[in-house]
């Protein structure tokens, strides 16, 4: 899969968020995406995700050269794109399982193995180290925000998208739950060939998941694109080298 960003301008309430935005994505890619708080990253991964919230003002998005534009969320989910929520919300009354399996049943578009599907999440949850009662909760409720990104990370893992976005799955995580998880998401990367597109504010996740591109975005553009060496930059000389104010 390719996902195209092309001249892809966004707001919210009036405003211009995102301006001229040009990124590309491939299945099998990792790419970063850093830059400060109100940069604009968040709004990006709403517009790839059709959040009514947020209004295209100018650009497109692309899968495989067809705009997705016009496509309800659901539909985007069923081409193969995957989000993962800076802050995942309870679902009282709807039990992890069942929501999992219908997603993965809906993506596929047949009917699975029941025994196979809980082996296969049953192995992830070990690989991220979760307790097996998570399962049989509601869908985030009464979980720490650590326990919410695992519970992304495992969704990731289990219904195997061509490209997810992933915004801020360091948050709430402390270093042993972000090896792990920085683990599993790269491994499954590299196994099913899924691109990503982390989006961040600090390197340290980084440290376990080698990009194969980063790009810094400051007030709604891409200010910079490079390798792992841009990230080393940031880390030397901050964000104000792109801002200048220094």
């Amino acid at each position: 899969m390719i996902l195209e960003i092309k001249g892809l301008s966004a707001g919210v309430e009036g405003n211009e968020v995102i301006k001229d935005i040009d990124l590309t994505v491939k299945s099998g890619e990792i790419h970063v995406l850093m830059g400060p708080n109100g940069s604009g990253k968040t709004t990006l991964a709403n517009v790839l995700f059709g959040n009514p919230k947020y209004k295209v003002l100018g650009g497109d998005v692309l899968v495989d050269g067809k705009s997705i534009l016009g496509m309800k969320t659901n539909e985007r989910a069923k081409l193969g794109l995957f989000m993962q929520f800076q802050n995942p919300v309870e679902i009282e009354g709807l039990g992890f399982i069942h929501f999992m399996r219908t997603a993965k049943e809906t993506i596929s578009g047949s009917r699975i193995n029941f025994k196979e599907f809980m082996d296969d999440i049953k192995s992830y949850m070990k690989e991220l180290d979760m307790n097996d009662e998570f399962i049989n909760r509601p869908v985030n409720v009464g979980f720490s925000g650590g326990e919410r990104k695992k519970l992304e990370a495992l969704q990731m893992l289990v219904l195997k998208p061509s490209i997810a976005v992933l915004d801020e799955p360091d948050s709430g995580l402390d270093i042993d739950a972000l090896k792990r998880v920085a683990s599993a998401v790269s491994n499954a990367a590299k196994s099913s060939n899924i691109g990503l597109l982390i989006i961040t504010h600090y390197s340290r996740i980084l440290s376990y998941i080698k990009p194969d591109y980063v790009h810094v975005m400051i007030g709604g553009s891409i200010a910079k694109s490079g390798g792992i060496e841009l990230v080393e930059k940031l880390e030397k000389e901050g964000y104000e080298q792109f801002t200048g104010k220094q």
